[in-house]
């Protein structure tokens, strides 16, 4: 039997989410107009019978018509139901489109990703991310931008980056961050150097007396140095990336600050000696960063999750 229903909650007003029916209900009811049931559309789209016969009557309370005739014979479209049923097909078509629009733009935002990263994290930490964002993303293509903390920054600000990582002493500004790791500071020197036959440690005060082997100003290797030796680093020479300061210490032209990370396998071969150092602090963090306010998505928040493993 039909119901009857008044119309005053049908009134025009307020938000359209309140007056029209959500998707469910609407492809509900395309259910019961296709398969003539009320029972066999709950079972296609998955819910109880009982479930199935509030959630029509909530559609025709909110609407103020009855949309459904019931009998033991099965369920029957009104007249309002017919039409409201030819309105609900647009509806559902126009959010089929919707969704094939959004899923469209994902797959294109999730077909590359852009990485720019301070020089060791590039050249001894980002290799393995990589190989392991490949085999959750293989379909991604991924470009690697290295350069210093200061470049990082600019390529992220100029949307030229959707991910970096830096490690210097404090974030660039308009930029969001989280540690991600821990690095090391130490002083090397070839073999050969008087430091690595000296018993005992080299102070703070004759590290900022040496010229040394040095990364550029704005490198994040730079910042901490410069930081815990209160801006006194003497430069011997200024050079831009971490593998030439490497090959001039191994040459034995001075001694070079220079991170754990990148030194191990020359420690490992007596190509280069660790000196001890007391008095300075040469501990850093290293950070995943990104603009203020737009944390990273798609591949880029898979990276971010696999830097922690």
């Amino acid at each position: 039997m039909s119901e009857g229903f008044a119309t005053d909650d049908a009134r025009p007003g307020g938000s359209l989410s309140h007056r029209v029916p959500d998707l469910g209900a609407l492809e509900l009811l395309l259910a019961v107009a296709r398969l003539g049931s009320l029972g066999a559309a709950a079972r296609e789209v998955g819910i109880t019978q009982p479930a199935a016969s509030s959630r029509i009557r909530s559609m025709e309370r909110q609407l103020g018509v009855a949309l459904v005739d019931r009998s033991p014979r099965g369920s029957r479209l009104t007249d309002a139901g017919a039409l409201v049923t030819d309105w609900a097909r647009r509806v559902v078509e126009a959010a089929e489109a919707f969704d094939a629009g959004a899923q469209a733009l994902r797959d294109r935002r999730d077909s590359r990703l852009r990485v720019a990263a301070s020089m060791t994290i590039a050249e001894y930490l980002l290799p393995g991310w990589l190989l392991a964002l490949r085999a959750e993303r293989p379909d991604t293509a991924v470009s690697l931008l290295a350069g210093n903390s200061a470049k990082v920054a600019e390529l992220l600000l100029a949307d030229e980056a959707d991910v970096g990582f830096v490690e210097g002493v404090a974030v660039p500004s308009g930029l969001d961050s989280t540690v991600i790791a821990h690095d090391r500071l130490i002083v090397v020197t070839a073999p050969a150097h008087p430091w690595a036959r000296r018993r005992r440690p080299v102070t703070a005060e004759e590290l900022a007396a040496t010229p040394l082997i040095l990364r550029e100003r704005g490198s994040g290797t730079r910042q901490v140095l410069d930081t815990a030796l209160g801006g006194l680093a003497r430069p011997l020479i200024e050079l831009s990336s971490t593998t030439a300061v490497k090959a001039s210490a191994v040459s034995g032209a001075g001694p070079s600050v220079l991170s754990e990370l990148a030194v191990r396998e020359e420690l490992a071969m007596r190509r280069l000696v660790s000196i001890p150092v007391e008095g300075v602090a040469l501990h850093r963090d290293l950070r995943a960063v990104w603009p203020t306010g737009h944390r990273p998505t798609g591949p880029a928040r898979e990276l971010l999750s696999l830097t922690r493993g």
